[in-house]
């Protein structure tokens, strides 16, 4: 009781001082940008473990003085058809230029092919070479790259590439096509610009300040710079569907005779009370990442987290005090009229495009009469869909798979053809030579390495700490994305390595960033396991909590990790497989990235639990008025078919714009995520979960005893307070033609 007073205490808060909620919003979303300007951000792309075989690595050298954990490398390349990329008309140009670039802030230092230090950095025919730039900081990269490639002539191909030039571009056009794309929808099925506007209105708001928001906490927590474009990704996307769901009930209300206050109280006492709970279950999944204790995951699940937090704090502040300056407005012309309203509300015309009534109270039907064949139909179908994730592969793509074309592409192309594909992954072998006999094993180890499989060439030993510590560089055979490069990795380690310590102080650890996406990979992989179990967990207790049942839970559970499956099998076969169109951008096949299967596995929970929640919590309320389950369960898919559904359809269109955005981080989120809430909508809640609960019967809604009064109770919608129970909108009877 104390929950519903203080949900409807502050709507009516809101409604009554609308002006200043406003102002609120408008005057905090101008104090942070304004925090921005003065601040800016501070993201870092450290992707090192805390306990892997490449920390220790880049540790012992940090040890020994060396600088290499901290430094960035990228590469100038410059290729000509005739003639030598080495001549002294050639350097002519490229000396001057690389001058240049030594004088950038941040430039550490440049190894140039006209140097004995650089011999290496010239192709066999001579027709290509590079210089290595070493960066200490990349915040003025962007200055050297373009005085490197404004040397190019039209005899003369000048690129670059490698980690320091590599920047990831985030923002565009990509994201207003999502956002375009939900207002098309929402005018179709409110039928009003206004109604269509609120939840874009409320999305925006929620967002645009958490990413100022995110852009602050970026000095407080190691976070990743794609960090703001995914929150913005979730964010928007279950912004608009919990301002959704909330107009979608006000206008209901308002339909069935309720003053303007009173329904948007009541709305909010109900629509607002389930976006509370849906929303706090997407709050906790993301914050699960902390149990990963990986740093920018961590930093990810809590940005992440904040997002959603504002979303729903606009969802439940800002959007009534909106609704309430709109007044009427937010319903159509012809229904504005309160008398008017009240007699659409006791008639057959209640039906409304928005809930879509008739469409799903047929399908509601059909699946009462055939649960078991609709709900096998349907398994059928999602467990095709989620296949492919059976033999994911994580890792990080590499220039080799970037499309045709791009600059990163024609860079890998040159590069690889004069100097073999893994010339950016090379690995870093670290030696701990204590005493003699480990000295001698090390030596021994070093004759070895050119002869194995995978291996295309094998740098001089470079002592680190006199001679107790050193290092060499190993260049692969094949690109860093390549498995055989993967194997190599796990070869070097699991024998070539400990075959060469064995009986001796030797130590070596293999390090690089090659190797360190390889520990990430393996590190998550392993943790995915438990990750699902406790969300699984997790899950089905919030249900028991919610709805007082253990089949109920139990289904809405085992449904998540499907729908969760599903939307790793789409990611599989559209990006690792290849299969996705180059609308995407992102070029071809290559590994899954390894934080977007933790991000789908939290987001992809959180956002099923919203779903079930919504559709659950209409059969709980009818089974508690009736105590029928039949029509417990029927009328829970007739009344928020349409509405799940639609709010689906919106989300799938946000996440997909995103996955338009060439990031293949993005792209690979955005498009998982868009595919596996449409499963989980069409699919999932509205076939499988109905034909499941058909198929139980009365037991859907049992407890024992004892567990029953051991749980607290929590009322995901509060009691309607209407002004009379006939205007309760999801108990009109609706006469089917």
């Amino acid at each position: 009781m104390e929950g519903v007073l203080v949900m409807v205490g502050l709507a009516r808060w809101c409604v009554r001082r609308k002006n200043l909620v406003v102002l609120g919003w408008v005057t905090l979303l101008i104090a942070l940008a304004g925090a921005v300007g003065l601040a800016g951000a501070a993201f870092s792309d450290s992707s090192r473990l805390p306990a892997s075989d490449s920390s220790t690595a880049y540790n012992l050298l940090a040890q020994g003085g060396s600088d290499a954990a901290k430094v960035k490398t990228g590469k100038i390349v410059w290729h000509t058809e005739s003639g030598s990329a080495v001549s002294a008309t050639t350097g002519a140009t490229i000396t001057p230029m690389l001058a240049n670039v030594a004088k950038v802030e941040g430039v550490q230092a440049v190894i140039s092919p006209f140097t004995p230090q650089g011999t290496k950095q010239i192709s066999s025919d001579t027709h290509t070479a590079y210089a290595t730039v070493v960066f200490s900081t990349t915040d003025h990269s962007d200055a050297a790259k373009k005085l490197a490639t404004a040397a190019g002539t039209d005899q003369l191909t000048v690129q670059v590439g490698g980690t320091a030039f590599t920047h990831v571009s985030l923002g565009g056009i990509t994201e207003a096509i999502g956002i375009v794309a939900a207002l098309i929808i929402l005018l179709l099925v409110f039928r009003s610009v206004w109604a269509a506007l609120l939840p874009i209105i409320t999305g925006v708001a929620g967002v645009g300040v958490s990413i100022f928001a995110v852009l602050l906490l970026s000095h407080a927590m190691t976070l990743p710079s794609v960090a703001p474009e995914l929150g913005a990704l979730i964010g928007l996307g279950v912004g608009i569907d919990y301002a959704l769901f909330i107009v979608n009930r006000h206008r209901k209300l308002l339909r069935a005779g309720a003053d303007l206050e009173t329904a948007i109280t009541t709305a909010m006492n109900t629509s607002g009370r389930a976006v509370l709970f849906a929303g706090a279950t997407v709050i906790v999944a993301l914050l699960g990442l902390l149990i990963l204790n990986v740093g920018f995951l961590t930093g990810m699940g809590v940005s992440a987290a904040l997002t959603v937090s504002l979303t729903i704090l606009a969802a439940v502040t800002l959007l009534p005090a909106l609704l309430a300056k709109i007044g009427r407005r937010v319903l159509q012309r012809s229904d504005r009229h309160p008398s008017e309203a009240a007699l659409v509300g006791k008639t057959e015309a209640a039906v409304t495009p928005e809930t879509s009534i008739r469409g799903w109270a047929r399908w509601a039907r059909v699946v009462e009469r055939r649960p078991l064949l609709t709900g096998t139909l349907a398994i059928a179908m999602l467990v095709t869909l989620a296949a492919p994730a059976l033999v994911i592969r994580l890792g990080a793509a590499d220039a080799s798979s970037d499309p045709h074309g791009t600059s990163t592409r024609s860079y890998y192309d040159t590069m690889s053809t004069s100097f073999g594909k893994g010339f950016d992954a090379s690995l870093l072998l670290v030696a701990q030579t204590p005493d003699a006999p480990a000295r001698a094993a090390w030596s021994t180890l070093i004759t070895q390495l050119p002869g194995l499989k995978g291996v295309a060439s094998v740098g001089a030993p470079t002592s680190v700490s006199g001679d107790i510590l050193s290092s060499l560089q190993i260049v692969p055979a094949t690109a860093a994305q390549d498995k055989t490069t993967s194997d190599l990795v796990h070869s070097l380690r699991a024998d070539v390595i400990k075959k060469a310590e064995a009986g001796t102080s030797l130590r070596v650890h293999v390090g690089g960033t090659t190797a360190t996406s390889i520990d990430f990979a393996a590190a998550l992989t392993s943790k995915l396991p438990l990750f699902l179990i406790i969300i699984a967990a997790l899950g089905f207790l919030l249900l028991t909590l919610a709805f007082r049942s253990v089949l109920v839970p139990l289904i809405g559970a085992l449904g998540n990790l499907l729908t969760i499956a599903v939307a790793l099998g789409s990611t599989v076969a559209l990006f690792q497989w290849g299969w996705g169109p180059p609308i995407f951008g992102v070029g071809g096949a290559a590994p899954v990235e390894y934080i977007v299967t933790i991000l789908i596995v939290g987001v992809m929970f959180g956002l099923s639990m919203d779903y079930h929640v919504f559709l659950v919590s209409r059969m709980h309320e009818e089974w508690t008025h009736t105590g029928n389950n039949r029509r417990a369960v029927t009328a829970g898919v007739s009344d928020t078919g349409g509405v799940v559904v639609t709010a689906a359809a919106i989300m799938a269109c946000v996440f997909t714009s995103f996955g338009l955005s060439g990031v293949r981080t993005i792209s690979e989120f955005g498009v998982g995520l868009a595919l596996g809430v449409l499963a989980d909508s069409l699919l999932l809640r509205m076939t499988v979960v109905p034909a499941l609960m058909h198929l139980t019967g009365r037991r859907n809604w049992a407890i024992p005893s004892w567990l029953d009064r051991a749980l607290p109770h929590v009322s995901v919608e509060g009691a309607a307070e209407l002004a009379s129970p006939e205007l309760d909108p999801d108990r009109l009877v609706v006469t089917q033609a």
